[in-house]
């Protein structure tokens, strides 16, 4: 594998030392027909417990990001997904976890937000109105100032 693309709190210590496994997670960017995205804050009891995220989880052993995705939204969100476009892919290498974020657009799916994880939800535009924002989440929201036009970090978060 080659090198993380993302290194977050680079200061902190490594769990599992230089040869940790990759986790592959499935993460859904939901977008509503007027640009708003949503972002998802972590849970309590999570590691970066109240940190804003776009949703999505850890794919089982044999399961495909889709799969994954569409399964993951539905046990936090409630919601079933008609469709996913794969996106980009993002490797971050975090204190407790090296993850390789398989990030997918969601432009439409069923049923009502539910936060089954306790955890709380918004409605963004750019720049984000929500603080703070885990650091595997800032480059989508780059990569999503790129695609609308915008130019510079102050885009990002207010």
């Amino acid at each position: 594998m080659s090198t993380p693309t993302l290194v977050a709190d680079a200061g902190l210590p490594r769990e599992g030392g230089a040869d940790r496994a990759v986790v592959d997670v499935a993460v859904g960017v939901l977008i509503r027909p007027n640009g708003d995205f949503l972002l998802t804050s972590r849970p309590t009891g999570k590691v970066y417990e109240g940190y804003w995220e776009f949703p999505g989880g850890k794919l089982e052993p044999g399961e495909t990001v889709a799969r994954a995705l569409l399964r993951e939204l539905h046990e936090e969100l409630g919601i079933t997904i008609d469709h996913a476009t794969p996106w980009k892919v993002e490797v971050v290498d975090y204190p407790h976890a090296l993850v390789r974020l398989n990030f997918c657009k969601v432009f439409s799916w069923t049923g009502d937000l539910q936060m089954r994880e306790a955890q709380a939800f918004s409605w963004q535009q750019l720049p984000v109105q929500v603080v703070p924002v885990l650091p595997g989440t800032v480059p989508v929201l780059q990569w999503l100032a790129e695609e609308r036009g915008f130019q510079g970090a102050t885009y990002l978060i207010a």
